[in-house]
């Protein structure tokens, strides 16, 4: 699978924990459980764990290796079984599991719901099946434990948006060009992005630019998604009927800016892997000279008569 080569280190992005090493691996079944997956196991494989996919109880799960022979299992509901398609769960359920010494056994993160009254959710429930969460607490618990094999740095993630802007009252209603840096700032960064890209001298320029939109947990396409379900929620707020609809229609947005996500995840290795064009030889500043012909033969001289 050359899409999952391990990426060359650069600011954008870091190099990958290697594929696990078994034949399933070139299985096409196989292929689309790891691609439905890979908003989990990129991250992760970006902090040097190593991943698999294998089957729970009822459903699939991430399997995480450690360095002290323990193992994270990343999986939706498995009793009862989620009817939800693999690695989109209603929530995700962290444990951290060891061979041979029961007493490691614990539960990272379970942001499951539960329809049992008399238990108390945790708090994570109300991230339900977000990725960004989930990874979040996986690090912390991690860098507490010291498994955590490249930690995160901090200039490593560069956002294309800024993390918080100050709100703009009545921006639809400003006018004017002079006003437009404060009214449209998200979209101007968007576009200098896009200027960035169309400037790129190289194709590992460009993909390192994709990064910044592809990557699953801070790319620009999951934090709009993460935008339309904070929109939908504060649409529920209102508590009439037209807000419940709205809701369901940025939801919708929401789940299509993921999937989009994960179409394209490839992208970024596979603008990567491009090789360039060898460059066209460039006209001389001077004109051509039309090469000399040879001089031609002098005929023979007439003999000469003696008297």
């Amino acid at each position: 699978m050359a899409a999952d080569e391990t990426h060359t280190a650069d600011a954008c992005a870091a190099p990958l924990a290697p594929l696990p090493d078994h034949r399933n691996v070139n299985m096409p079944w196989w292929q689309e459980l790891w691609r439905r997956h890979a908003h989990i196991t990129t991250p992760l494989r970006a902090r040097g764990l190593q991943c698999d996919i294998e089957f729970g109880l009822s459903a699939y799960a991430v399997r995480v290796s450690l360095a002290d022979n323990s193992c994270l299992v990343i999986s939706p509901p498995q009793e009862p079984s989620s009817e939800r398609p693999p690695g989109d769960p209603e929530g995700w359920i962290v444990t951290r599991e060891h061979p041979d010494d029961q007493t490691l056994f614990e539960v990272l993160y379970d942001s499951a719901p539960t329809e049992d009254t008399g238990t108390r959710q945790r708090p994570e429930a109300r991230h339900g099946g977000s990725a960004q969460p989930l990874i979040e607490a996986i690090e912390h618990r991690l860098a507490q434990l010291g498994l955590l094999p490249r930690p995160v740095l901090p200039l490593e993630s560069i956002h294309v948006l800024p993390a918080r802007t100050a709100p703009q009252p009545h921006a639809r209603d400003t006018p004017g060009p002079s006003d437009r840096a404060t009214v449209y700032v998200h979209g101007d960064a968007l576009r200098a992005l896009t200027d960035r890209l169309n400037g790129a001298e190289s194709h590992a320029d460009a993909a390192a630019l994709l990064h910044q939109v592809l990557d699953p947990i801070n790319g620009l396409l999951a934090q709009l998604g993460e935008f339309f379900e904070a929109a939908g929620e504060k649409a529920k707020e209102a508590e009439e009927d037209d807000g419940f609809d709205l809701s369901y229609d940025l939801a919708d947005a929401a789940a299509e800016i993921r999937n989009l996500g994960e179409v394209l995840h490839v992208a970024e290795d596979r603008m990567r892997a491009l090789t360039p064009l060898a460059p066209a030889p460039r006209p001389s500043s001077t004109p051509a000279r039309t090469p000399s012909l040879p001089p031609q033969a002098l005929p023979p001289a007439p003999p000469r008569h003696t008297r």
